[in-house]
């Protein structure tokens, strides 16, 4: 792709908890308004906040894209919306709802042919964690297909290193090749070319058996790409 990937291990955006890795995905973002896209959680307010979060801490103007339920991502003008941000920001919540609402839907084509175009996608908590293979449901403990934007990895996000059970199960279950546990106000941004760049300490699961190891932050353009 061509595009900037940013996934967010989670924390509070209103305490300034994620500034430092909103930051590093803003640095990639062309001019033009922000999309905010709010199926995980269905709040309306988490729109109004974070819209206010982006003005003031870095001047950047945000647009809501109304996309709650599957019959808004089939629809055409929520798709152009997509096309034409600067950046669409996947608000967290509840995964099941946002597959739920995305999966098989144009709304997420749309987002895939932005990563591929250059464009920027970011998810955090939640959101993130949707974004890979598959994603464990709040609903019972099953695993689901993910929406598949990270299609050779699952994702953990708040996520502690001495406790990674979860991760590690969450990998034996699933077709990922590998795993990536974020922890809260850290952050895997996956650019062009297989580069990346961390913000904060990112961990890296090759196997269900193997050793965590942390991803090396360094600049995107030195580094290979997890996987």
């Amino acid at each position: 792709m061509k595009g900037w990937l940013a996934l967010l291990g989670g924390g509070e955006f209103t305490f300034g908890e994620t500034e430092e890795a909103d930051r590093a995905w803003i640095e990639r973002c062309p001019d033009g308004p922000v999309g905010f896209l709010p199926a995980a959680s269905g709040s309306i307010d988490y729109g109004r906040h974070f819209t206010a979060y982006l003005k003031e801490a870095f001047g950047r103007e945000v647009e809501i894209l109304p996309v709650y339920r599957d019959r808004d991502a089939r629809r055409g003008k929520n798709c152009e919306r997509i096309r034409d941000c600067a950046a669409v920001y996947l608000g967290g919540g509840v995964a099941d709802h946002l597959i739920e609402a995305l999966a098989g839907s144009p709304a997420l084509e749309a987002l895939a042919a932005k990563l591929e175009a250059g464009g920027v996608v970011v998810a955090i908590a939640a959101a993130a964690q949707a974004c890979g293979v598959e994603v464990r449901s709040v609903f019972g403990g099953r695993l689901i297909p993910g929406l598949g934007l990270l299609p050779r990895a699952v994702v953990e996000t708040n996520f502690d290193p001495g406790h990674d059970r979860r991760l590690r199960q969450l990998l034996e279950g699933s077709p990922g090749k590998f795993g990536l546990g974020i922890p809260a106000e850290g952050a895997l941004l996956l650019g062009p070319e297989g580069t990346f760049e961390a913000v904060g300490t990112v961990f890296r699961l090759s196997g269900p058996e193997a050793d965590i190891e942390p991803l090396v932050d360094e600049p995107a353009a030195d580094t290979p790409a997890p996987g």
